[in-house]
């Protein structure tokens, strides 16, 4: 039986979200599916735009292993040094790997990604970049440290200084209704370049539909990242994800939304940190509405007692990012 059959049964119930009621030990327990397609880390693309062809096409339920460069697709590796940051070529930054077609995903609907699996690549890097970051003006020269992830739980920084490892896709997301092609730097509607720490295994990412066939595509793996990534890297390292794609009809979001067998979350974007943490707030009290039956007045303030805003990334200009969760102790019934 499919993971998300539980999903289906709930959204023809409600022609919402699926609810954040699930059986989290049966979750932990099932098995790790096996792959029905494969995706290479040089089938890639570094825009956002439904003209991009797609690379593959799949059926709701199925599953891909997806091999991912670091963001610099192969202009810096575990020998450069902080003089190679100045030769970067950001035409193209952010490979990534898609976009994959989901047969009758449609416009209004939404498309739930599991993230089974995250398999950390051979080595990383971090660095400053000139006119990057979010005290850029503060931090003007290029600065570089590589690192060695390769069966490591976690890297030294510096003495007494070790950063425990948590990968992630600082990318994923859809394609946007638009012939253009978009930058891939700030974070949308679409999803794209969210940059946030808590989308880490085992989480389900609930896209919003845009284009025909929704096409996905994810990159700009980090292995460790702090909540904000305020000097505009993370651990950038190419990795490998396992990923069950699942669509559901008669669904609507404005805006991602993520979950794990902790949290369910909202996530919302705009130019402003106020802005986007009043966006999130809104998008909490809806789904709390939608799917736990509260007034608007006791959301809000559920979301007062209980909901969790945080920061995304702060240096994704012109857009940041915040997110706001709820613990599902609290969301039980």
């Amino acid at each position: 039986m499919k993971k998300h059959i539980w999903i289906l049964a709930v959204l023809l119930m409600s022609s919402c979200l699926p609810s954040t009621e699930k059986n989290s030990k049966a979750l932990a327990d099932v098995v790790m599916p096996k792959a029905d397609h494969t995706l290479t880390s040089d089938q890639t693309h570094n825009k956002w735009s439904r003209a991009i062809a797609p690379v593959l096409t799949i059926n709701s339920g199925e599953v891909v292993e997806i091999s991912t460069e670091e963001a610099t697709d192969g202009q810096l590796t575990i020998d450069s040094d902080t003089s190679d940051l100045m030769k970067l070529s950001f035409d193209p930054i952010h490979p990534l790997t898609g976009p994959i077609y989901i047969n009758d995903a449609q416009p209004g609907d939404v498309i739930a990604v599991t993230l089974h699996k995250i398999e950390i690549g051979e080595w990383g890097w971090t660095a400053i970049l000139p006119g990057f970051g979010f005290l850029a003006d503060e931090f003007t020269e290029p600065h570089l440290k590589t690192f060695e992830l390769a069966g490591k739980n976690n890297v030294r920084f510096a003495d007494g200084i070790n950063i425990p490892l948590k990968p992630f896709p600082g990318v994923l997301g859809v394609a946007p209704d638009t012939d253009s092609l978009l930058s891939t730097i700030p974070p949308r509607a679409n999803g794209g370049n969210m940059d946030d720490p808590n989308i880490v295994e085992g989480t389900t990412v609930y896209l919003p539909v845009f284009v025909d066939g929704a096409l996905f595509s994810i990159g700009d793996a980090h292995a460790a990242q702090g909540l904000g990534e305020v000097c505009g890297t993370a651990i950038e390292a190419p990795m490998k994800f396992l990923v069950e794609i699942e669509l559901l009809k008669g669904s609507s979001i404005e805006e991602p939304q993520y979950e794990n067998e902790e949290v369910y979350a909202v996530t919302a974007f705009a130019t402003t940190i106020d802005e986007a943490a009043k966006k999130a707030t809104r998008y909490m009290i809806d789904y709390l509405i939608k799917n736990h039956g509260l007034s608007r007045n006791d959301a809000y303030m559920l979301c007062s007692l209980a909901g969790d805003l945080k920061i995304a990334e702060v240096v994704d200009v012109p857009h940041m990012l915040v997110t706001m969760s709820i613990n599902k102790e609290v969301l039980s019934k």
